[in-house]
């Protein structure tokens, strides 16, 4: 049986108006055993968000909404589909207090959570590393060169996994490979192999798992999933636990990749929900 770790809401302001019922409708006729509704939560209050719409996240006042509009898909597929309540939270370098304040107030509210990295800190500003091919290109040349985009991905990365943000800090680490995303655009040569080892390595010391990413496949500049091969053949030898996210920001990317990702690995549900006995 499937599970989709990672599914959006029409709450994220860049998605689609698409329903919860709608996904949950699609999730059904794919016969998944459950999804985890992972919306992106509310940015830290003082953090500006560096998009031109600023719309990378929901707002804090409709949680409320959110939260209770998933308990009435509970209610409405109980016997049918297991719907988890989740949050898809930003680790932002520079905001960890006010990211475990958040957590530690909405954390017990969650069956299930995932921490992403989209913003990165470079020199005094934030970019949101996944916007565009401009975005990446403009980090580039501040970075003075694609390669160390990347490393300032990976160890934000790193630093996310480190981060004390309490007891309700998410466990699943968020499409870990995503300054992959233009990488057609974009190439490296370089394999960026010691850094990634030692986040899987400090993956396994953690107990946490990885958002086996299916979103990557679709894009025109990336045609691969997060995280890529190299990356997904080291998880794998370590055994740490691989969750199928289809990161669908509406219905019809139910599934994302899924084909292709359930050959590659064998796809686990989140660990959180054995905890829960579900």
């Amino acid at each position: 049986m499937i599970y989709d770790g990672h599914v959006h809401t029409p709450f994220c302001p860049h998605g689609t108006s698409d329903s919860m019922y709608a996904y949950c409708e699609m999730a059904v006729k794919h016969n998944l055993k459950g999804i985890t509704f992972a919306e992106h939560a509310p940015l830290p209050p003082s953090f500006v968000d560096p998009t031109p719409n600023q719309d990378s996240a929901m707002f804090l006042s409709q949680l409320p909404a959110y939260f209770n509009q998933i308990k009435e898909m509970k209610k409405e597929f109980k016997g049918h589909l297991i719907i988890s309540t989740g949050l898809e939270v930003d680790y932002i370098e520079g905001f960890e207090l006010e990211t475990k304040k958040f957590l530690n107030e909405y954390g017990p509210l969650l069956d299930d959570s995932i921490l992403s990295v989209h913003f990165l800190k470079i020199n005094d500003d934030y970019v949101c590393i996944d916007y565009s091919p401009e975005v990446f290109a403009q980090a580039a040349i501040e970075l003075k060169s694609v390669e160390n985009v990347h490393h300032l991905y990976y160890q934000t990365v790193h630093s996310s996994i480190k981060a004390d943000l309490g007891a309700h800090k998410p466990t699943r680490i968020g499409h870990m490979t995503l300054a992959r995303k233009f990488h057609k655009k974009f190439p490296v040569t370089e394999s960026f192999s010691e850094i990634t080892n030692g986040i899987l390595l400090d993956i396994i010391k953690k107990g946490y798992e990885l958002d086996y990413n299916g979103a990557g496949s679709i894009k025109p500049l990336c045609r691969e999933p997060y995280p890529n091969k190299q990356v997904l053949n080291r998880a794998i030898e370590l055994n740490i636990p691989l969750v199928y996210g289809s990161d669908a920001h509406q219905v019809k990317e139910l599934l994302n990749g899924f084909e292709q990702l359930n050959k590659e690995a064998r796809l686990q549900q989140p660990s959180r929900l054995d905890e829960l006995g579900r």
